[in-house]
């Protein structure tokens, strides 16, 4: 939309600062080597070492709002991103420095390139924000010309988030209303010019950038005109898409053919960070199943040892968008347990839909101990391999304690990949009743980030060693 620009800043930030962490890189390259007497191969060694340095400090900045733009983003703010997106970035590149046994990066060019990079990134955005703010956007040059149709709730709304937000800055020039008392009137530092009949003299009269219509659609009769003087003058129409008074994540206008759609999403999920997190979850999955394959055997041995039957439950779950997939479990119970459930079902001890009994009759030996470590749960990395969980998600539930839903929000968990581990597995787990495990479910998708993952998963070590709350 109109800023495009903030944007389009945005990407040229993140390509000086790429260029300037290489600059920075080569700097630490020679002040360790001839300061410090650091002996150092070639420069050209240290390609890698900036893209395993740039990478997720480029990912990281992008991620905690630093080139949201100069208007938004103060040098307080940015300088906080900066110190977290590199020590996370530092951390990152001594880990892989360790793996690979690459010796040949110093401590003295860590140091330096810390304080440089930490410096000049800090440094260029502060003379960019004296630059923005004292010799350009104080004296108004290229401001954003706006007429906004409507003089209520939604208009005066519009006008103060167009002045909070806007990169290069915002000048309303005036408004148009229907009723033709309000001409003259000020509302948010701008007049009301006028009824919206008056709009094509106004455009030619004076210079516009662009029309918001910030009224329904039933409250002005003529639209079609509306757009025509738009059209005709070379100026931008917009129309506020919040016509139906709905909260959603994300609006999306896109073209099938020729056909204009406009979608409404109720989770705002990042197809790229998707993918990442796709990738990431294949990555630690395959590192880890040859660890634990000998763990597996042990348990799979137990079982068949415990009790007659399979070593592994199988059951329909529902999953993203209610698809049903066949969930694997290691048996912790005796192979009668799904038909005996109706029998026992009157000593349900947990709220909602779901069903816990803290010592379940149909539970054996082994599957006790499985249970309250965790170990049965190891076969879903299989799943999350065939792409049917994640490894962080909200828990797949059963077809039954689905049908048991009493409110509509509840199903707002189909619209993510269930997990294996969630904000409810390092928050007390089954000691939680079943409001407070769905309300943790609806946070985790309302705020979901890779970061979150990360966090979610190494607080979950600690809470399965721990065992609290397993059953």
């Amino acid at each position: 939309m109109y800023d495009e620009k903030s944007k389009y800043i945005g990407r040229l930030l993140f390509l000086l600062d790429s260029l300037l962490t290489l600059i920075a890189l080569i700097m630490a390259f020679w002040i360790s080597h001839y300061l410090f007497a650091a002996k150092h191969p070639h420069l050209i060694r240290y390609l890698p070492v900036y893209i395993i340095l740039w990478a997720p400090l480029g990912y990281f900045l992008l991620h905690f709002g630093a080139y949201t733009g100069l208007r938004i983003v103060s040098l307080p703010s940015f300088a906080w991103q900066v110190i977290k997106a590199l020590s996370i970035s530092l951390g990152i590149l001594l880990i892989i420095l360790f793996l690979l046994d690459i010796d040949f990066v110093s401590r003295s060019f860590l140091i330096t390139f810390t304080i440089i990079e930490f410096t000049v990134l800090v440094g260029v955005r502060l003379a960019l924000h004296w630059w923005y703010f004292l010799r350009f956007a104080q004296k108004g040059e290229n401001y954003h010309k706006v007429i906004i149709i409507g003089t209520g709730e939604r208009a005066t709304r519009l006008a103060e988030t167009l002045r909070e937000r806007l990169e290069w800055g915002i000048h309303i020039v005036g408004y148009l209303d229907v009723d033709s008392d309000r001409t003259g009137q000020i509302l948010k530092d701008a007049p009301v010019l006028g009824t919206v009949d008056k709009i094509s003299d106004i455009l030619t009269e004076q210079v516009i950038d662009e029309v918001i219509m910030a009224v329904p659609r039933s409250m002005i009769s003529d639209v079609e005109g509306i757009v025509l003087s738009c059209e005709e003058e070379g100026v931008k129409f917009s129309w506020m898409a919040d016509m139906f008074d709905l909260r959603v994540s994300r609006m999306r206008l896109f073209e099938i053919g020729d056909i204009p759609i406009l979608t409404f999403e109720p989770v705002a999920q990042s197809e790229v960070k998707l993918m990442i997190k796709r990738i990431i979850d294949l990555f630690l999955v395959l590192l880890a199943l040859p660890l634990l394959a000998p763990i597996m055997l042990v348990i799979i041995i137990a079982i068949k040892l415990d009790s007659p039957g399979p070593a592994f439950f199988v059951q329909q779950r529902v999953g993203l968008r209610k698809r049903l997939f066949p969930l694997l479990k290691f048996r912790s119970m005796y192979v009668d347990a799904e038909e005996r459930i109706k029998d026992i079902e009157h000593l349900n001890e947990a709220d909602g839909p779901i069903f816990k009994i803290k010592n379940d009759p149909r539970v054996t030996r082994v599957g006790r101990f499985i249970r309250k470590t965790s170990l049965d749960e190891l076969p879903q990395l299989l799943n999350v391999v065939r792409g049917h969980m994640s490894l962080v998600g909200p828990r797949p539930m059963s077809i039954r304690d689905v049908n048991l839903f009493d409110k509509g929000i509840q199903r707002k968990r189909f619209s993510v990949r269930p997990g294996i581990t969630c904000i409810w597995q390092v928050s007390g787990r089954s000691d939680l009743p079943f409001e407070k495990w769905l309300e943790l479910d609806l946070k985790y998708i309302d705020n979901w980030s890779l970061s979150l993952d990360f966090q979610i998963l190494l607080k979950t070590i600690p809470a399965v060693l721990k065992g609290s709350g397993a059953t």
